[in-house]
């Protein structure tokens, strides 16, 4: 894993979350983007080198709804960046992670995305992303 891609944080109303983080680092968010197959909404911010996505569900049966309904609002997953995810979910399936989709696939920001159970890793929602060239 080559750094921290990102933080993802789960939000009710994106407009309004928008808004908060653009007061809170002083800058408008930089890209929205819906990923239809995970029925999410998505707006990203850059503070120098991080970046954090927002979540918005589309629907009531996204992973994002059923998180906000368990949880509330707040941290979702942290995401890194990886040079070859497919190798890098491999080696981590044979340490011993769940991998939630041994298949990557499309998510937001041009990556392709597989993600780990948090059962394995202590809780935290572990997503890997890679560059789609």
């Amino acid at each position: 894993m080559d750094k921290i891609e990102h933080i993802g944080i789960a939000v009710k109303d994106l407009e309004k979350s928008n808004l908060l983080f653009a007061a809170l680092f002083g800058e408008k968010h930089y890209k929205t983007e819906e990923v239809l197959s995970e029925g999410v909404k998505t707006s990203f911010f850059k503070t120098g080198p991080n970046k954090i996505e927002l979540l918005q569900a589309t629907n009531a049966e996204s992973p994002i709804a059923k998180f906000i309904d368990k949880k509330g609002e707040g941290i979702h997953h942290i995401a890194f960046a990886v040079n070859d995810i497919v190798s890098e979910i491999k080696r981590l399936k044979n340490e011993g992670f769940i991998i939630l989709n041994e298949t990557p696939k499309k998510g937001a920001d041009n990556k392709l995305v597989a993600f780990l159970h948090p059962k394995s890793t202590n809780g935290v929602l572990i997503e890997l992303c890679q560059e789609i060239n």
